[in-house]
C-alpha cells in the first residue's frame, strides 16, 4: 500500500510530516490499518524490530489528538528510550504537537501535563501521575504500550498490567496499541486487551542462521 492511499484517512498535517520519509507502508502497517487502526481499535502489533510498529503507534497518537482532541500517552520501559521517543516526535510532530517527556521526579504531578498533546513516559512515571490524581487522565484517548511482552516481567509487569487496568477504567473508549517484537502468548493477550492480533513475519534485513564450528560457518 501506498501511502498516499492515506491522504484523506489521516490529518492533513500529519501526511505532510512523514510523507519525505514514509512512501510505501510496511506489511505490519498495512495489516494495521486494515484491522481497524484508523478507526479506534485496539491492536497488538508483534512484528520484528524494525517492522515499522512505531509509525502505526504514531497515526493512532496523532489521529486522536487532531481529529478528536484528546491526549495519547506513549509508554516506554526505559528512561533513554523515552528521550529518543521524544526526540523523534518532536522533529516530526513538534510545529503543531505540544510533546512533554515525563521520566522524572515520581513524587510530582507535573501539572504542566495538561496543556500537553503527547505524553512519553514509563510505566513508572505513569503509575505515580494516576496516584497523583492527575485530572488530565481523563482526557487520554490512545495509550500506545512500547514493549508490551513485559507485562511478563516479574518486577515491571505488574505496574504495567494496573496501567492498563486503571486506564480502561478511568478513561471509557480508550484505544489501546500494544508493541512488541517477541510475545509467547499473543493470541491470549490480545484476548485480554480486546485486541486485534496484528502479526508479520517482514522485517527490512533478511536474518539466515548458521552453525560455526572452527572456523567455518555454514548455513543449513
Amino acid at each position: 500500500m501506498e501511502l498516499s492511499a492515506l491522504k484523506d484517512k489521516i490529518p492533513e498535517k500529519v501526511y505532510a510530516a512523514i510523507e519525505d520519509e514514509v512512501h510505501t507502508l510496511r506489511p505490519a502497517q498495512e495489516k494495521a490499518i486494515d484491522a481497524g487502526l484508523l478507526e479506534g481499535k485496539n491492536l497488538l502489533v508483534c512484528t520484528p524490530t524494525a517492522s515499522g510498529k512505531t509509525l502505526v503507534a504514531e497515526l493512532a497518537a496523532t489521529g486522536m489528538i487532531l481529529e478528536q482532541g484528546r491526549k495519547a500517552v506513549y509508554i516506554v520501559p526505559l528512561k533513554a528510550l523515552a528521550i529518543e521517543k521524544n526526540k523523534d516526535f518532536k522533529r516530526r510532530y513538534g510545529t503543531f504537537m505540544k510533546i512533554a517527556l515525563s521520566i522524572g521526579d515520581l513524587d510530582s504531578a507535573d501539572p504542566y501535563l495538561a496543556d500537553r498533546d503527547l505524553i512519553i513516559c514509563t510505566a513508572e512515571k505513569l503509575d505515580s501521575l494516576i496516584r497523583h490524581h492527575s485530572p488530565w487522565l481523563k482526557q487520554i484517548g490512545v495509550m500506545v504500550v512500547d514493549e508490551i511482552h513485559l507485562l511478563n516481567d516479574p518486577g515491571r509487569g505488574p505496574t504495567l498490567e494496573m496501567l492498563i487496568t486503571m486506564l480502561r477504567s478511568v478513561c471509557p473508549g480508550i484505544q489501546i496499541i500494544g508493541l512488541s517484537a517477541t510475545i509467547g502468548n499473543p493470541e491470549e493477550l490480545a484476548s485480554w486487551l480486546d485486541a486485534v492480533l496484528v502479526e508479520d513475519r517482514w522485517r527490512p534485513v533478511q536474518l539466515d542462521k548458521g552453525v560455526y564450528l572452527d572456523g567455518t560457518l555454514s548455513f543449513p
